[in-house]
């Protein structure tokens, strides 16, 4: 009998599968569990919004946009952009609307890489950012931060990966998994190395509302040596609450966001028209909305960073994005090991942390986009839980 032919190509065959989704699928089909597992609001999507989602059905408003997106929620993206952190954009030429910001880093990554460029790509980070590198045919460098440095990414760190090979930098501050942020002065440290050297910043701030304390969000796009060599992704799952809604925008020169809009007319055609009207409205009249998310996000960041603590858990203090990146390197339990016995021991998912990079192995990540009932509950079962192997 003749084996049957596998028609996937190895490319993909050699890519892993997501390691977050693992163990929320395992979650999902277990009772009583506490997840902390899934980096997505609990608030519903502010009322505006889905208000203006409705009048747009009842309007008939169901019909492609422009590839790029609509003229109307581009420009109020450039005033959100030029407002929120002082960058100016031409809402014709360099503003993209892209199916959540996974799209707008497939397709940037699609529109400038050739086979054998170097993407330097900083971890712990986004699960997505290796496989994409390598489905546009690019090879992936990952530059490890480290825990004493608040995963922070140094100067140097960034020297010693650069080679005549190196096209881009992908970076992700506030960070997904760690929370790390970089302030301006971290960010000139970079832009003294990168202002002169031909390569792309891909800089994924889709965090960028969610930074904690006194501190503002700075975009390296801000640097005037670095404008025209970053693109920047953002959108309006994390700080909108709208996951579902599947809506992101890239911002950059327009000669790479006429590439990606290429890419885009002919896989995607657009994204979702009454999510793009519904966003104009979060855009417009939603930002008290998203003030009081990030006050309560604050004050559940600081329940579990104090409840590690307790529990006499390691944990830096994250000041971006709503996630703890704990050490569980006390209990001797690898990160996979942690994470598959305390969801058999004690029904609590969290993700390993070298799901997110080999410099995530001793780590994991939970996530504080859940109530506090639900934080405290899972507090006290992982005290439980670390208490027995100690």
């Amino acid at each position: 009998m003749t084996e049957k032919k596998s028609f996937v190509s190895q490319k993909v065959k050699n890519i892993p599968y997501s390691g977050i989704r693992k163990f929320f699928d395992i979650a999902s089909e277990m009772e009583d569990v506490v997840s902390l597992g899934v980096g997505e609001p609990d608030f519903d999507t502010p009322w505006p919004v889905r208000e203006r989602c409705i009048y747009t059905l009842e309007k008939g408003r169901t019909t492609y946009t422009s590839n790029a997106g609509l003229l109307e929620l581009r420009k109020e993206i450039s005033l959100y952009m030029k407002r929120n952190f002082d960058l100016t954009y031409d809402p014709q030429t360099q503003v993209l609307v892209t199916v959540g910001g996974s799209e707008a880093i497939d397709g940037v990554l699609r529109a400038v890489i050739e086979p054998g460029d170097e993407v330097l790509v900083v971890e712990p980070c986004f699960v997505a950012y290796k496989p994409c590198v390598e489905l546009a045919g690019g090879k992936a460098i990952a530059i490890t931060t480290k825990v004493e440095n608040e995963f922070r990414l140094t100067a140097e760190e960034l020297i010693e990966n650069i080679t005549d090979k190196t096209k881009v930098l992908m970076i992700s501050y506030p960070n997904n998994p760690t929370g790390a942020i970089m302030e301006k002065e971290d960010l000139q440290k970079l832009v003294d190395v990168l202002k002169d050297k031909d390569i792309l910043v891909i800089s994924d701030e889709i965090y960028a509302e969610l930074t904690y304390g006194d501190r503002q969000h700075v975009s390296i796009a801000s640097f005037k040596e670095m404008y025209d060599k970053t693109l920047v992704i953002n959108g309006f799952s994390k700080a909108f609450a709208m996951t579902g809604w599947r809506l992101g925008f890239a911002t950059g020169s327009p000669d790479l966001i006429a590439a990606m809009t290429k890419i885009h007319q002919y896989a995607i055609m657009c994204a979702p028209t009454m999510s793009q009207y519904s966003a104009v409205e979060a855009l417009k009249n939603c930002g008290d909305s998203v003030i009081k998310m990030r006050k309560a996000y604050d004050g559940r960041r600081r329940i579990l960073i104090k409840g590690f603590s307790d529990i006499g858990m390691d944990c830096f203090e994250p000041l971006g994005a709503f996630y703890v990146f704990p050490s569980i390197q006390k209990t001797g339990l690898t990160s996979e090991q942690f994470c598959e016995n305390l969801l058999q021991e004690e029904k609590v998912a969290v993700v390993p942390g070298n799901a997110f990079g080999d410099c995530g192995e001793g780590f994991v990540r939970c996530s504080y986009a859940y109530s506090i009932e639900e934080l405290q509950k899972a507090l006290g079962r992982i005290a439980n839980f670390v208490e027995r192997y100690k």
